[in-house]
């Protein structure tokens, strides 16, 4: 007995030492932030942020409303994904996709995603007969996918665009060439394992079965293009001079992206904008916030907003069905009686 207390300590050690390690993290990556945004603003000219936001061609912001919403359609296949993953082929597109779309967009905006979306796919799946079980192994598929296609994006990023990722960790292109290529490598060995038969994760009641490596090509598609879709979404903003190459920006807006997920700030608040700042010098300050500040309008506030009416709306459906059914109810027992 006092053995399996010892381990069930050291694991717990190790977990809150996990623990303490992520916090330090994004607390250094919030602090880096913050103080390079405090440089950055204390020179902006307010007056040409404002002139580049009235002069923003009518047809790039067409084009990145077109490409956000090329990105939340994406993102809804995540959760269509997992479903199929786990067996539960049955539910309608429209319940997934509104699991999908609010769960993120709510969770990544307010903070604490895991908790806020957990809550989130809960209250819309529960509806449907699904487990928390389930539930949590469908939160583990998607995000497998989102980092199955980030470290596919990146690692072709880097390796066709080493330079791009050295204005972000100021290592030598070579160097960044082997990190792009280790990426891609990682994926392979993972595809390999998946190989010889089906492979699981965890214990009963959350044991994961992974997908087979023909689904995970399927996974990579769907996080690949999910950050495709955001990248030329800031892509079609950016001003046309200097002029700047897809995949270079590509490998910097993807890591500015992550970053702010690991940092864990709510919407990736100043995180995003201080690291694109750091990688794109070229670019005027102020024309480069006017391009920021719109993306981060569509990307971040409508959808937000979006996602908190249709989840509002529903909640609320639900509470006058269950007034209703109360009401009916209580009726039946008085006629009764």
């Amino acid at each position: 007995m006092s053995n399996v207390m010892s381990a069930a300590q050291r694991a717990g050690y190790r977990r809150l030492g996990w623990r303490w390690l992520a916090a330090a993290i994004s607390l250094a990556i919030v602090v880096i932030a913050g103080a390079t945004l405090y440089r950055i603003f204390h020179e902006i000219d307010v007056a040409r942020v404002i002139d580049a936001l009235k002069t923003q061609a009518p047809q790039s912001l067409l084009l990145s409303c077109l490409f956000v919403a090329g990105g939340y359609l994406t993102l809804t296949c995540y959760d269509v994904f997992a479903l199929r993953a786990i067996g539960r082929r049955h539910l309608p597109y429209r319940v997934a996709a509104l699991a999908s779309f609010t769960s993120y967009t709510i969770g990544h905006n307010i903070g604490a995603a895991v908790l806020t979306s957990g809550i989130i796919r809960y209250r819309i799946y529960s509806a449907w007969g699904l487990s928390v079980g389930e539930i949590a192994r469908i939160a583990f598929i998607t995000g497998l996918t989102y980092w199955l296609g980030n470290a596919f994006v990146l690692g072709c990023g880097i390796a066709l665009a080493p330079g791009a990722a050295s204005a972000i960790n100021h290592l030598p292109a070579p160097i960044n060439r082997l990190i792009g290529l280790a990426a891609l490598t990682a994926i392979n060995c993972y595809m390999l394992w998946l190989l010889p038969r089906p492979r699981s994760i965890g214990r009963l009641p959350w044991r994961v079965a992974l997908p087979n490596p023909a689904s995970t090509l399927v996974q990579i598609a769907i996080g690949s293009l999910d950050l495709i879709f955001v990248t030329l979404a800031m892509y079609v903003l950016l001003p046309a001079q200097p002029a700047i190459d897809f995949f270079d920006l590509l490998v910097v807006f993807v890591t500015a992206m992550l970053i702010g997920v690991v940092s864990y700030v709510p919407g990736s608040l100043g995180v995003i904008e201080a690291a694109m700042f750091l990688s794109l010098p070229q670019f005027p300050r102020e024309d480069l916030l006017a391009s920021l500040l719109t993306f981060r309008l569509l990307y971040f506030v409508v959808p937000l907003i979006l996602a908190s009416l249709l989840f509002g709306l529903r909640e609320a459906r639900l509470v006058v069905a269950g007034l209703a059914r109360s009401r009916k109810l209580t009726r039946l027992v008085s006629a009764r009686k």
